[in-house]
């Protein structure tokens, strides 16, 4: 076993060497190489599909191709609402997943239950599995769970076990209100 602050040198036969140490080193080579495991439940799927099509690519971060066995993934995406007679299946998944693994909540029903306020809904997959991001939005838009793939992936890089949200990139309510100033009223 090798101890995480070790200092690894890696040697080629003509001569060249690169020193690195490696707990850096798997951070990066598991941020980029990210097996993702789609737990889609309700609408937000149609916007995961946009997230998988041509137009945003998330193959080009690491994390594209999906597989429908939680013993090879390494990352959940929780996609849309969970209701309580899904929960036991879902943590199940979690369960059989390898070490180390990471959660993505997709919405705002996997983040928190969005609107949905009933005994048979989920308030968020956090009551039943530990959860890495969160992606508000109903749905969140591609660019936002991009953004989350993206904080996710300095995460891994890190070894940052707190959890992160995905923040607006500029503020929505900025320009949604414009106060006249008493002069501009009278005239």
């Amino acid at each position: 076993m090798v101890e995480p602050n070790h200092t690894l040198t890696l040697r080629d036969g003509d001569g060249g060497f690169a020193t690195t140490r490696l707990e850096p080193m798997l951070g990066w080579a598991r941020k980029y190489s990210l097996f993702c495991y789609p737990f889609v439940t309700a609408c937000c799927g149609m916007e995961f599909m946009a997230l998988s099509g041509p137009r945003f690519d998330h193959a080009r971060f690491g994390a594209e191709i999906p597989r429908f066995s939680p013993r090879q993934a390494d990352l959940l995406w929780v996609v849309g609402t969970i209701s309580q007679r899904q929960a036991p299946a879902l943590r199940r998944i979690y369960e059989q997943m390898p070490e180390p693994k990471w959660v993505l909540a997709f919405g705002t029903c996997a983040s928190s239950g969005g609107f949905y306020d009933n005994y048979a809904t989920l308030a968020g997959i956090d009551k039943i599995i530990p959860c890495d991001v969160y992606v508000p939005g109903c749905p969140p838009r591609p660019e936002a769970v991009l953004d989350g793939l993206l904080l996710l992936q300095d995460k891994i890089a890190r070894g940052d076990p707190r959890p992160g949200v995905v923040k607006p990139r500029t503020d929505p309510l900025k320009d949604l209100v414009q106060l006249r100033k008493k002069s501009e009223a009278s005239t």
